[in-house]
C-alpha cells in the first residue's frame, strides 16, 4: 500500500477507484466499501484509492473539546487498511482552509483535477464539503460534468441494526466489547508502552504489566476486568486485563494493566498491543489481598475458556 501525506504526490494511479472518508474503526460497514472497491477495481483493471484526512476536524474545529474519542489511531488505522487491501492511501492535512471548501470545490479540485478519479463509491448518508453540504444527490449531478461513476453503499447490518463508528464508541464505553467486536469485525485492540508500577500483582503471583497509551484521543473502554490477547513482539498470548482504580489498593489510581499467561520476560519500556476478547465482571473491592488472589485465579480460568473458543480476528 502507498501512503500520501501530500497531495502533489499523487499521479499516475491507474483507473483510479476511490472512496472517502474518515474510516475510523474500519468496521463492517468499512470494509463492505471496501470490498466493493476491490471488486471494481477489479472489474475496470484499476486500482483502489482510500482519501482521509489527519488530524480529527473536530481537533482543528473545536480546539477546546476535549470529548473527542477514537476508534483507531493513525498507525492502527494504516495497519488495518493494509491488511484489507487498499493499494493507495492518501492522509490529506486536515485544516481550517481545507474545511471551508465546498462540495462541488472538493470534487474537482481534489477528486478529479488530483486524484483523476473514475469511480466514487461513498458510504450510506455520507456527507462532504464546507458544513457537510455535498450529498450523495449532488455527486450523482457531478459525475456525468466530470466523467466518474459513483455508487452508495447501504449501511451494512447485523441482526438489522445499522453499524456505525458511533455505535462501536457507544458500546466500548458501556465495556461491551464483544457487541463492537461483533460490529467491528475483529478484536478492539489498544497499544501502549510498559510502565513500571507498584508490582503489587507480582506479590500476589499476578505479576501485571502496566500500559501507558500515549494518543490521548485514543478510546479506552469502560473500566472493569477483561479476558485480552497480547501481541509482544509478533508473538500471541493469553492474558487478562484490568482498566480502572483497582479500588481494593487505595490511592493507586487509574491503570491498565495485564498479565500475561505463560509469560516471563522484562519488558520495561516495550510495547504491547492489548486485543479485547471479551468483559469478564466489574471492578471489585475485595476485604482482603487472600480473597483478591482467589478472584484472579478465577477471572484467569474464564479468561483461558473464553480464548480458547474465540475465533475473532486479531
Amino acid at each position: 500500500m502507498k501512503i500520501y501525506t501530500d497531495i502533489k504526490d499523487v499521479h499516475n494511479i491507474k483507473n483510479p477507484i476511490v472512496t472517502t472518508g474518515m474510516f475510523d474503526g474500519i468496521h463492517l460497514g468499512h470494509q463492505k466499501i471496501i470490498t466493493r472497491l476491490k471488486d471494481i477495481a477489479r472489474e475496470q483493471n484499476g486500482e483502489t484509492v482510500l482519501f482521509t484526512f489527519a488530524p480529527h476536524p473536530r481537533i482543528v474545529l473545536f480546539p477546546d473539546d476535549t470529548g473527542l474519542e477514537m476508534i483507531n489511531t493513525e498507525p492502527e488505522k494504516i495497519q488495518l487498511l493494509e491488511r484489507f487491501g487498499i493499494d493507495h492511501l492518501i492522509i490529506y492535512p486536515f485544516t481550517r482552509e481545507f474545511s471551508r471548501l465546498t462540495s462541488i470545490e472538493f470534487v474537482r479540485d481534489i477528486l478529479v483535477n488530483k486524484i483523476k478519479t473514475k469511480w466514487l463509491i461513498i458510504g450510506y448518508n455520507h456527507h462532504f464539503g464546507r458544513n457537510r453540504e455535498g450529498t450523495f444527490e449532488q455527486l450523482r449531478e457531478y459525475g456525468p460534468v466530470y466523467g466518474f461513476k459513483v455508487e452508495e453503499i447501504a449501511a451494512k447490518g447485523i441482526d438489522s441494526i445499522e453499524i456505525s463508528s458511533t455505535k462501536i464508541r457507544v458500546a466500548l464505553k458501556a465495556g461491551n466489547v464483544k457487541i463492537a467486536n461483533g460490529f467491528l469485525g475483529h478484536a478492539y485492540s489498544l497499544t501502549g508502552k510498559v510502565e513500571k508500577g507498584l508490582q503489587l500483582g507480582r506479590t500476589l503471583g499476578y505479576p501485571t504489566a502496566n500500559i501507558n497509551v500515549a494518543d490521548k484521543y485514543k478510546l479506552i473502554p469502560a473500566d472493569g476486568i477483561y479476558a485480552v490477547q497480547v501481541k509482544y513482539k509478533n508473538e500471541l498470548y493469553g492474558g487478562m486485563l484490568s482498566i480502572g482504580n483497582n479500588p481494593t489498593v487505595e490511592g493507586k489510581g487509574r491503570s491498565i494493566e495485564v498479565h500475561i499467561f505463560d509469560f516471563d520476560k522484562t519488558i520495561y519500556g516495550d510495547d504491547l498491543t492489548i486485543f479485547f476478547i471479551d468483559r469478564l465482571r466489574d471492578e471489585m473491592k475485595f476485604v482482603t489481598m487472600n480473597d483478591l488472589k482467589k478472584q484472579m485465579q478465577s477471572d484467569k480460568e474464564n479468561a483461558l475458556r473464553i480464548i480458547e473458543n474465540s475465533t475473532l480476528s486479531v
